[in-house]
């Protein structure tokens, strides 16, 4: 059974910065394409971030410049570093996974099969 398992969310003023983590277990991470979304209240859940097997990273338009993805396959986890926080970022992010080794469409949430329970990030101005 795959699980992944998010944490690292907070409470952080505008302009400040956190790291989210997921870490998976039943599955290697160096078998999957990962990536990060978010749902804000009242709005779709939106991409954020995704990074394929080999490392290579892609970003939504609204955080490029200021997040980095990661993975760390020997501790089985992907990152999320957040720099210069906006009121904006505030959601429940959530970190997403497939096996496909090729996803075109990585913005698309029906790309992954396994999802994870979510993190909150609150950026208070």
């Amino acid at each position: 059974q795959v699980n992944l398992a998010e944490s690292g969310g907070d409470s952080v003023q505008a302009g400040g910065s956190l790291r989210l983590s997921c870490t998976a277990s039943g599955i290697g991470t160096r078998r999957l394409y990962m990536a990060w979304f978010r749902r804000a209240p009242g709005k779709e859940r939106e991409a954020v971030a995704g990074i394929d097997l080999g490392g290579r990273t892609s970003y939504a338009g609204s955080v490029k410049g200021r997040v980095t993805c990661s993975k760390d396959n020997a501790e089985n986890t992907l990152y999320l570093q957040m720099n210069t926080l906006q009121t904006e970022d505030s959601a429940i992010y959530y970190c997403a996974a497939t096996t496909k080794t090729w996803v075109p469409g990585w913005t698309d949430v029906n790309e992954y099969i396994y999802w994870g329970q979510g993190t909150q990030v609150i950026v208070s101005a």
